[in-house]
């Protein structure tokens, strides 16, 4: 009654349900890798926004690269705001999604080297080609807080570092350029500025890093587990009701003919 597993359909049928299981479950082990990243982030995350704030000079130095660890420790630094050289970087959007500019601007240290700003967001005209007026920041010598920050590359971010913008303004904050452009020694990385608060909330200083949804993947490795189990209960549902089916048809064809009824 089971020879009908070596025709060619059931064949196939098998093939694939073979493949198809171990196939769910990497695809499993795959969304648990992800969970563990994304768990692994966030307390990251966590542990550098709840680490005392540090002088910034003590995490980064010019030409550093700001390692995952250092990233968004909340730093403090004393100088001097260089309004003259300040940039805006394109195409960046606020909590409500709308499409506007950071700030950037050159901070003095009173040892003579710059540590980049981002001071927030401010909203950009439709044609974002000519420069933008910019809530002033605090004269004089100055004590700023911020979230510490890497290089911004192409690779790392996806944009595009396009050439020939519009003047004082870029696509990357990258200390790197900026040490060129300014002919200073720059600190690697730049700060995300969380205090002071702007007169009149402008800039609309950048809120706090999201979190990555880790419970998401957790549910995925889940499913695709559950998939895997399920292929085999499929197959073995398939074939009890093939054979059922068989043995019906098998019955029919046995059975007698019945005579006719006698008028």
């Amino acid at each position: 009654m089971y020879r009908f597993l070596l025709s060619r359909q059931w064949v196939i049928l098998t093939l694939i349900s073979l493949l198809l299981i171990p196939t769910m479950i990497r695809l499993g082990f795959w969304q648990m890798d992800r969970h563990d990243l994304r768990t692994a982030r966030n307390q990251l995350v966590s542990d550098a926004l709840a680490a005392k704030p540090v002088p910034v000079e003590q995490l980064t130095t010019p030409g550093h690269a700001v390692t995952r660890a250092e990233r968004y420790r909340t730093v403090t630094a004393t100088g001097t705001f260089d309004t003259a050289r300040e940039l805006v970087v394109r195409r960046r959007v606020n909590t409500d999604e709308t499409v506007g500019f950071h700030v950037l601007t050159p901070f003095v240290l009173t040892d003579g080297k710059v540590l980049l700003v981002n001071r927030g967001w401010i909203p950009a005209d439709a044609a974002q080609t000519v420069f933008p007026k910019i809530p002033a920041p605090p004269h004089g010598r100055t004590t700023v807080t911020g979230r510490l920050m890497a290089d911004e590359t192409t690779a790392a971010s996806g944009i595009k570092d396009i050439k020939g913008l519009p003047d004082r303004q870029i696509m990357l904050i990258n200390s790197e350029q900026e040490a060129r452009r300014l002919g200073a020694e720059v600190l690697g990385g730049y700060i995300a500025q969380t205090a002071p608060q702007p007169k009149g909330g402008s800039p609309e200083l950048l809120g706090d890093p999201g979190r990555e949804d880790a419970a998401l993947n957790l549910a995925y490795a889940i499913q695709w587990w559950l998939f895997s189990a399920g292929v085999p209960v499929g197959w073995v549902v398939l074939v009890r009701r093939e054979a059922r089916d068989r043995r019906a048809a098998a019955a029919g064809e046995d059975a007698p003919a019945s005579e006719p009824v006698s008028v």
